[in-house]
C-alpha cells in the first residue's frame, strides 16, 4: 500500500509538469456538467486507458507500438469531430441525431412519451468516450517515478501489479485534473455570467481543443513542451523517493543515488550495539536459474547451514558494479567461517542474456563466488525483488532475515553477516573492514555530492529528455538532428538512427550522442552491434576531454566499442557545474542504451 501511494503521489505532481498542457483543453470541456456524470466518467477513462496503454507499451513488442498508434489516430479524429462540435451547435445537432434518434425509440418501446425537440446533454456514455481518447494520446514526461515503474513493467511483464502501480500513477493525475475541473466550472461559470452567453466561452474550448489535437499530432507534446525544465517537478519526486526509502534504488532511477556513503559500522563481536533481526520470509528456490558459472547448480536446501548473501545484479548496471568491491571483500573474508555468497545475474538489456557475455565479465570483474543466470526472472520473481543491486541476507536455517536496496551502508551490510555468522556458532571472525575496501575505475565509489544528472535511457520505451526536433520515429530510420545548445539533462541524436524499445542503433556514420549533464563520472552502456569494432571520439565542452577522460576513452577522447557492456567516457578531475558531452562514432552499426552518472 505504501508503494501504490507514492505512485500515485506521483501522478498527483504531474498537474506541474508541462506535459499535462494539451489534456486540459479536453479536461474543461467536461467542467461544465455535473462532475459525477462529465468529469468523473471522463478522467476514469483517461486513467484506466492510460494504464493499459502504458502496460503494453511497457511489455509488448512493435505490435503493441503498432496498435497504440492506430489507437492514437482513432483519437485523434474523435476529438477533431469533437472540437467541431463545440465549435458549431449545428454541426452538434447534426452528429448528435442519430443518438437522439435511438434514444427516442427506446423510450417510446418503454411505454414513455419521447421529448421531441430536446437538445442533446453530454452524458456518462460521451464522457467515457473523451477520457479513452484523451487517454490513448497522453503522454506525461518521464520523471522518476514513472520511470521505475516503466522499467518495473519491461521486467514483471503484463502483470496485475503491473497495471495496478500505473493505474495508481494515472489516478493521481486524474486527482489533480478534477481539482482542475471543479476550478473551472467556476471559472468558465463567471464568464457566461459575465458574458451574458456561453457560446463563446464553448467555442473557445473548440478552439483549444482543435490546437491541443494539432499540437499532439505534430509531436508539440514530446518535442516541444517536454523540453521545457522539469527540474522542479523532478526534485519534489526524487525528495519523495529519498524520504520514503520504497523505490529510491529501483532499476531505472541509479540506485546509488540516495544510498550513503560507505562507512564501517560497529559489529556484535566488537561491542557494537545487538541487533534484533526479524524473519522476512522464507529462502525462495533456485532452481529457475538458466546456467550456473563458477559452480554446479546450489539449491536451498543443500545451503542449509551456512549463512547466504544473494545479491542481484546485472554486469552493465553501474550501481551493481560499484558494490561489487565489498561483496567480493565480504565473501574472501567470511567464505571459511560459514558465508556463502550468489551472484544472481538478472538481465536488463536483452544482451545481457548471453551466457558467453555474461561469462566474460564475470571473469574480467574477477568474481570469484557462483553466479546463477536468472535469464527469465524466476529466481527475482521468487524474492520479489524489483531493484539493482538488491541484497538478501539468509541464515542457517533458510530464513530471508535482512535486505538492502542500492548502493552504500556497506558497514551495516557486513555487521548483519557477522551477526548471522555468530548467532549460529561460527567464530574468530576476522575484524570488519568495510571502509578499506579499495576500488578503482568503474568501480570506485560515485561522488554524490556533484550528481544531478539521473540515469536516462535511448531505447523510446522508457526514454526521458529527448531533444532532438520532432521526437522519436519509433522502429524505423530517421536522420535526427541536435539543438545548437540543450538545457541540464536533455539529449539528442544527430545522423541516422533506428530507436528501438531499449535502444538506438546508428544506421550510418558518422553520427552522435549528444547530453547535457552534472557530474563527475559518465557512463554510457554501449555494444558493437556485430562482430565489427566501433570507433569513437569523445568530447567534453566541445574539446578533448584531456585528464577528464574515463578509463575507456584516452585524453584525445578516443575509444573503441568492441563488446557490449557499461563504458566510462568521463571521470573529472574537478567535478561541478554542468558540462556538455558529445560522443561521435565513426563507423555505423553501434548500439546505444543509457546513460549513467556517478
Amino acid at each position: 500500500m505504501i508503494l501504490v501511494l507514492i505512485v500515485f503521489l506521483g501522478g498527483v505532481l504531474t498537474i506541474l509538469s508541462p506535459c499535462i498542457l494539451p489534456v486540459l483543453p479536453f479536461v474543461f470541456t467536461r467542467s461544465e456538467g455535473r462532475f459525477l456524470t462529465n468529469g468523473l466518467p471522463m478522467l476514469g477513462g483517461l486513467a484506466i486507458t492510460f494504464a493499459g496503454v502504458a502496460t503494453l507499451a511497457a511489455v509488448g513488442g512493435a505490435w503493441a507500438v503498432r496498435l497504440n498508434q492506430y489507437g492514437r489516430v482513432l483519437a485523434l479524429v474523435l476529438l477533431t469531430a469533437f472540437a467541431a462540435t463545440l465549435l458549431s451547435r449545428r454541426l452538434a445537432d447534426a452528429l448528435s441525431r442519430p443518438f437522439v434518434a435511438l434514444g427516442n425509440r427506446l423510450i417510446q418501446g418503454s411505454g414513455e412519451a419521447p421529448s421531441h425537440g430536446m437538445s442533446p446533454r453530454p452524458g456518462i456514455a460521451s464522457s467515457i468516450l473523451l477520457g479513452v481518447a484523451t487517454g490513448l494520446l497522453w503522454a506525461p514526461c518521464a520523471g522518476p517515478i514513472l520511470g521505475l515503474l516503466l522499467t518495473g513493467a519491461a521486467l514483471s511483464g503484463p502483470t496485475a501489479r503491473t497495471t495496478l502501480l500505473l493505474f495508481a500513477y494515472a489516478a493521481g493525475a486524474a486527482t489533480s485534473l478534477a481539482v482542475a475541473i471543479l476550478a473551472g466550472g467556476r471559472v468558465f461559470g463567471a464568464l457566461k455570467r459575465s458574458l451574458g452567453t456561453g457560446e463563446w466561452v464553448r467555442r473557445a474550448l473548440g478552439v483549444a481543443v482543435l490546437v491541443a489535437v494539432a499540437g499532439i499530432a505534430l509531436g508539440w507534446d514530446s518535442s516541444v513542451l517536454a523540453r521545457l525544465s522539469q527540474s522542479g517537478t523532478n526534485r519534489l519526486e526524487e525528495a519523495l523517493l529519498a524520504h520514503t526509502g520504497s523505490l529510491a534504488s529501483a532499476p531505472g532511477a541509479g540506485a546509488g543515488a540516495s544510498a550513503g556513503a560507505p562507512g564501517a559500522s560497529p559489529d556484535p563481536g566488537a561491542g557494537g550495539r545487538p541487533m534484533s533481526l526479524p524473519i522476512e520470509g522464507e529462502f525462495p528456490s533456485l532452481a529457475g536459474a538458466t546456467q550456473w558459472l563458477n559452480s554446479p547448480p546450489l539449491t536451498r536446501e543443500s545451503l542449509r547451514g551456512k549463512v547466504v548473501l544473494v545479491d542481484f545484479w546485472t554486469y552493465s548496471c553501474i550501481n551493481c558494479l560499484r558494490s561489487l568491491p565489498y561483496i567480493k571483500q565480504w565473501y574472501e573474508r567470511y567464505k571459511d567461517h560459514g558465508l556463502i555468497v550468489i551472484g544472481v545475474h538478472a538481465p536488463e538489456f536483452a544482451f545481457e542474456k548471453d551466457p558467453d557475455n555474461v561469462r566474460k565479465a564475470v571473469a574480467e570483474l574477477g568474481i570469484p563466488y557462483p553466479v546463477a543466470l536468472d535469464d527469465d526472472y524466476a529466481i527475482w520473481r521468487g524474492f520479489d525483488n524489483h531493484y539493482w543491486p538488491a541484497h538478501y541476507f539468509i541464515d542457517t536455517a533458510g530464513h530471508i532475515r535482512a535486505h538492502h536496496f542500492g548502493e552504500g551502508e556497506y558497514g551495516e551490510s557486513e555487521r548483519i553477516i557477522r551477526e548471522l555468522l555468530t548467532e549460529d556458532g561460527f567464530a574468530d571472525l576476522p575484524p570488519s573492514g568495510a571502509a578499506v575496501v579499495a576500488a578503482a575505475g568503474i568501480e570506485a565509489a560515485p561522488d554524490m555530492d556533484h550528481v544531478q544528472s539521473a540515469e536516462t535511457y535511448i531505447g523510446y520505451r522508457r526514454a526521458a529528455g529527448f531533444d532532438s526536433p520532432g521526437g522519436f520515429v519509433p522502429d524505423r530510420p530517421k536522420s535526427y538532428t541536435a539543438p545548437e545548445s540543450l538545457r541540464l539533462n536533455r539529449w539528442a541524436l544527430s545522423g541516422t538512427w533506428t530507436d528501438d524499445p531499449e535502444k538506438a542503433v546508428l544506421n550510418a556514420a558518422p553520427g552522435k550522442i549528444v547530453f547535457r549533464f552534472s557530474a563527475r563520472d559518465l557512463h554510457l552502456v554501449l555494444g558493437p552491434g556485430g562482430s565489427k569494432p566501433i570507433r569513437f571520439r569523445v568530447l567534453l565542452d566541445g574539446a578533448a576531454p584531456g585528464p577528464n577522460h574515463g578509463v575507456d576513452a584516452d585524453e584525445q577522447g578516443n575509444g573503441v566499442v568492441r563488446d557490449q557492456r557499461l563504458y566510462q567516457l568521463i571521470r573529472q578531475q574537478a567535478p561541478g557545474g554542468e558540462h556538455t558531452f558529445s560522443i561521435e562514432f565513426l563507423d555505423g552499426g553501434v548500439e546505444a542504451y543509457s546513460f549513467t552518472f556517478g
